[in-house]
């Protein structure tokens, strides 16, 4: 069994680059940079970037040219893709790129919000930082509420 997923976290390093494919399909395409911090043997902090390349196509496309920008925190998973071409000094030319199918974007005052390849938005999470989860105590439960009967219950 082989398996092609990539996870990341990172920052957008450039705003999105938006086309449209000849059949119609709106395609983007934008950088996102990922630090790795470590210390050495002599015990001095070092740090590596990474820059990745991102396409998404469709909807999710559509999302994130509306809502993404340079600087904003992404979490992206997809899969890797490498695809060739023939430059126009006749090289033959690679890139590496992330296909997105999923994305989060990073934090903002009204909360995360999840989007997959179909455009299907959601929230993150159930709960954001300005907002606390109610909490009922088993007292403010109405004691005058009829008990259910499991007969009563027609499957």
């Amino acid at each position: 069994m082989n398996l092609n997923k990539v996870l990341l976290i990172g920052r957008l390093t450039n705003n999105i680059e938006s086309r449209t494919l000849p059949s119609g399909q709106a395609v983007v395409s934008f950088g996102v940079a990922t630090n790795r911090t470590w210390k050495d043997q002599s015990g001095n902090k070092q740090e590596t970037v990474e820059f990745h390349n991102i396409v998404a196509f469709g909807k999710l496309a559509e999302i994130c040219a509306m809502y993404l920008k340079r600087g904003q925190l992404i979490f992206a998973e997809g899969r890797i893709q490498t695809r060739s071409w023939q430059g126009q000094d006749g090289t033959k030319k690679y890139r590496t790129e992330i296909i997105m199918q999923n994305m989060q974007m990073g934090p903002k005052s009204a909360g995360n919000m999840v989007v997959n390849e179909t455009g299907n938005i959601k929230p993150a999470g159930t709960n954001s930082r300005n907002e606390s989860i109610p909490v009922v105590e088993e007292s403010e439960i109405s004691q005058n509420e009829e008990e259910i009967n499991v007969k009563d219950i027609p499957f």
